[in-house]
């Protein structure tokens, strides 16, 4: 098949381009490289999915120009599309609302529209745990309310999913929504917490811990998560949300621990208060992804943090 990979350069986009080719697909990867974080990290990753040797093309495009998007979609038929584009985190969409929901929000409408325009009856559409804000109830279900978004970068995230659903209401496209728990593993951002502070205890430098260090989160493995998408991607379900998590949930001070031991080095911590926007805890309830995916995650953090070590020390 044809598949559309928006975001196809980033950390799971990349890892999606792979897992697709190795099982045989057409893969065009939209990406606009933008400085986020370094621009040759993404360069890299298409670098080494090009290496493959398979059906790979990139495409240079950003998802706001409409007649960009419009034009790939009128080049290529394609029978499904895994959109995972977006302005990601919660701290930076603190400082940059205006364009997390230029980039989240329109970005989506153009892919939704484009796929309509085309005949795509199938997309796949990247949310965020952070849909749930302070959830009060744990483990998190897809069936929780969820209105009380507390940063933009999750209001962005509620309005995906409510644009998802009026594009299966209208269109009858067959939409899954699914939402991400902190994913980590090899080529994770480089601003993310795993990667960040491995990078600062190995080179002997402080780094930020906001709290106290009980913050929780339910960190999940790019492997499983991989699980998640693909099953998606064979079956169809009308429109549905689904949780992919771990299931696990680490207090920061724990995942610090878990790093320290990884790396054979101890941590120098630099205490900061809490920041607007974060969450104190994170949990998935995975049931409903593991009764319509047969989603069963595999890598524990206990083994997970030691593999994201073995990469970083081959990366760099």
């Amino acid at each position: 098949m044809n598949f559309l990979v928006t975001g196809g350069a980033g950390f799971i986009g990349s890892h999606v381009c792979e897992k697709l080719l190795r099982d045989d697909h057409r893969v065009w990867a939209l990406d606009d490289l933008n400085n986020f974080y370094d621009p040759q990290i993404k360069r890299r990753n298409l670098a080494e999915i090009t290496a493959l040797g398979k059906s790979f093309q990139y495409v240079a495009g950003d998802l706001t120009d409409a007649a960009r998007v419009n034009e790939l979609f009128a080049s290529v038929r394609f029978d499904q599309v895994i959109h995972l584009a977006a302005r990601a985190g919660v701290r930076p969409s603190l400082e940059q609302p205006a364009l997390y929901q230029r980039v989240n929000v329109e970005g989506t409408v153009n892919i939704l529209e484009a796929a309509r325009k085309t005949g795509v009856k199938k997309i796949t559409i990247a949310s965020s745990s952070s849909v749930y804000g302070v959830n009060a109830k744990t483990p998190f279900a897809e069936s929780d309310p969820i209105f009380s978004a507390v940063s933009p970068y999750a209001a962005s995230k509620l309005a995906c999913e409510a644009l998802g659903h009026a594009w299966h209401h209208l269109y009858r496209m067959d939409v899954a929504m699914l939402r991400f728990f902190t994913v980590y593993g090899p080529r994770q951002r480089p601003d993310l917490a795993i990667h960040k502070f491995t990078k600062l205890i190995a080179a002997g430098k402080p780094i930020p811990v906001f709290g106290d260090g009980s913050t929780a989160r339910d960190h999940t493995f790019i492997t499983d998560i991989l699980d998640g998408i693909m099953a998606c991607t064979k079956r169809e379900f009308g429109f549905e949300i689904f949780n992919l998590g771990e299931s696990q949930v680490i207090r920061l001070d724990r995942l610090i621990a878990l790093i320290e031991t990884a790396l054979g080095q101890k941590a120098v911590i630099d205490r900061q208060p809490l920041q607007p926007g974060d969450v104190p805890i994170t949990f998935a309830d995975i049931s409903k992804a593991e009764r319509l995916l047969g989603y069963h995650p595999q890598v524990k953090a206990e083994k997970g943090i030691p593999l994201f070590v073995e990469w970083f020390r081959q990366y760099h």
